[in-house]
């Protein structure tokens, strides 16, 4: 292969000056974290409600929580994101459309790409809450009731911690997704961690140093929140059930 190497263009100095092709790699991965984050706290609590509501014994709320997920699943997230960022702002009020449109670029990117990762990962935590719920053996309920506990009180203290923790594993999953799923905002033109390493190679026609780089730093995003995931589960986890041994 007729390849010029060059590892040494992450510290070449880029055109604007003052900085490194490094430096816009690391700004990249800042912003991935960043969007990957609060995107997942969207997720986290919109799945639990609307998981929970899945599970209730209220036809209502149940079918209005199966169109979400129904809704969120089946359409691309790429497709998603685009209508989080070009649509919806023509579509709500005009006080609050002209107030994002007149935002920073940046700050139409990330809010656009964040709300859209997380509904979108919303409805995916939802299926595995309602998993969860309806893994747990029905005394449980029977238990609430028997103490007195409204439908409220008995998902509050009963059924929702216990499924908390039966879905930590593969939360882990949906958790890890959201980072790689991170990538379509490049569409948008976020300069998170995919979108630097394309301005690099652009820049400079160094496609594999910047992408095995890029892979470098996804795999160990990924090895971090395998790891403090592995801990939440082994100080979560219950005898008996999902991961829990006997």
């Amino acid at each position: 292969m007729n390849y010029n190497w060059n590892w040494g263009v992450f510290l070449s100095e880029t055109p604007s000056g003052g900085t490194t092709y490094l430096a816009w790699l690391f700004e990249g991965l800042q912003w991935t974290v960043m969007l990957s984050l609060s995107a997942w706290l969207i997720a986290l609590l919109v799945g639990f409600v609307i998981g929970v509501l899945r599970t209730v014994p209220h036809r209502g709320w149940s079918t209005l929580a199966t169109a979400y997920v129904e809704i969120f699943r089946n359409i691309p997230l790429l497709v998603q994101l685009f209508l989080w960022y070009f649509v919806m702002p023509e579509l709500l009020p005009e006080a609050w459309g002209m107030a994002f449109k007149q935002s920073h670029p940046l700050t139409q990117q990330f809010l656009a790409a964040m709300v859209c990762l997380g509904l979108f990962t919303a409805a995916r935590v939802a299926e595995q809450v309602r998993a969860g719920i309806e893994s747990l053996p029905k005394g449980q309920w029977a238990a609430g009731q028997a103490l007195g506990f409204t439908l409220p009180q008995i998902y509050r203290y009963v059924l929702v911690p216990m499924a908390a923790r039966i879905v930590v594993p593969p939360l882990t999953s949906e958790f890890l997704n959201i980072f790689k799923n991170s990538a379509v905002a490049t569409t948008i033109g976020l300069i998170e961690l995919s979108r630097q390493a394309q301005q690099l190679v652009d820049y400079t026609a160094q496609p594999y140093e910047a992408f095995i780089a890029v892979t470098v730093l996804y795999l160990a995003i990924n090895v971090v929140v395998m790891f403090l995931m592995r801990r939440l589960e082994q100080r979560t986890r219950v005898p008996g059930f999902i991961g829990g041994g006997q």
